[in-house]
C-alpha cells in the first residue's frame, strides 16, 4: 500500500488543483469485502435507486452499517488526519453504480448542497430542497472550503466507463455561475483511479461524467468529510 498522508508536495498539489488521485487506498480483498456487502443489499425503500441506467444507495452507512468496520482503515484514518489534523465527521455516504454501457451521463456542476436534519432559516443558508430522503441546503461557501469528498473506486475507471472530469483550481473561484461554468472547462482533465484507489476532491470542484462507452461497471462509494460545525439548530443529517 501507498502512503496516504496528505502532507508536503501533495498538500500543496491538493490545494492547488482541488483534487489528488490516490492508486491504493484499498487492497483486493478489501475491496471485495465492500462489494460483497453492498451487493447483499436488499434494494428496498426510498434511499435505493435502481434502473438499467444506475444503481445508487443515498445514506449508505443508514442501510448498511456493516460498511462502515470495512472502510474505516488506518490508511483512510491517515488521510483524514493530514487533511484534518484537529478531527472532522463523515457527513454524507452514497454509493453510485453506472452499469456497463449505461448512457448516463452528469453535466458540468459543484457539490453545493449539503444534508442536514431540517429546515431553519439562517443566514448564508440557501436555497432549500426537500425531497422523499430529507432536506438539503447550500450553505455558506466557508463550509464548503472546509469540507472534502473521497470516492472509493470498486472498479478500474478510465475515461470509456465515466471516469471524473474535472477543472483543476475551479475551487478558488468560489460558487461559479452557471452561466460562467463553460468558460472555465476547456482546461479539465480526466482522472483515472484503479479498483482499490480513490480520488480525493474538494466539493468547489467543478466536475462532469460522460456517458459508459465500455463494457465495463463503475461501481463508487461516494464520501463527504467536514470539520465544521453547523450552526445551533441545524445538524448534519448523516453526521457519523
Amino acid at each position: 500500500m501507498e502512503t496516504v498522508v496528505v502532507s508536503g508536495p501533495v498538500a500543496a498539489q491538493f490545494a492547488e488543483a482541488g483534487f489528488a488521485v490516490f492508486s491504493e487506498l484499498y487492497t483486493p480483498a478489501e475491496v471485495a469485502a465492500l462489494l460483497q456487502t453492498v451487493e447483499s443489499a436488499a434494494g428496498n425503500g426510498p434511499n435505493f435507486r435502481r434502473s438499467q441506467e444506475v444503481f445508487a444507495i443515498r445514506e449508505l452507512l443508514k442501510e448498511l452499517p456493516g460498511l462502515w468496520p470495512l472502510l474505516d482503515t488506518s490508511a483512510v484514518r491517515q488521510l483524514l488526519a493530514g487533511l484534518f489534523p484537529a478531527g472532522c465527521q463523515l457527513v454524507k455516504a452514497i454509493y453510485f453504480d453506472k452499469p456497463a454501457g449505461s448512457n448516463w451521463l452528469v453535466a458540468w456542476h459543484q457539490d453545493l448542497m449539503i444534508n442536514v436534519d431540517q429546515r431553519i432559516d439562517l443566514p448564508g443558508f440557501g436555497p432549500w430542497t426537500s425531497k422523499a430522503e430529507g432536506v438539503s441546503v447550500q450553505p455558506p461557501v466557508a463550509v464548503l472550503e472546509n469540507m472534502v469528498t473521497l470516492r472509493i473506486h470498486l472498479d478500474d475507471c478510465n475515461a470509456t466507463n465515466g471516469a471524473l472530469k474535472v477543472v483543476p483550481g475551479s475551487h478558488r473561484h468560489g460558487v461559479v455561475p452557471a452561466a460562467a461554468i463553460a468558460g472555465h472547462t476547456p482546461n479539465a482533465t480526466v482522472c483515472a483511479v484503479p479498483a482499490g484507489g480513490a480520488m480525493l476532491m474538494k466539493p468547489l470542484v467543478l466536475h462532469a461524467s460522460n456517458r459508459s462507452t465500455s463494457n465495463r461497471p463503475r461501481r463508487v462509494i461516494h464520501l463527504e468529510f467536514a470539520s465544521v460545525e453547523l450552526p445551533t439548530g441545524l445538524a448534519w443529517r448523516e453526521r457519523r
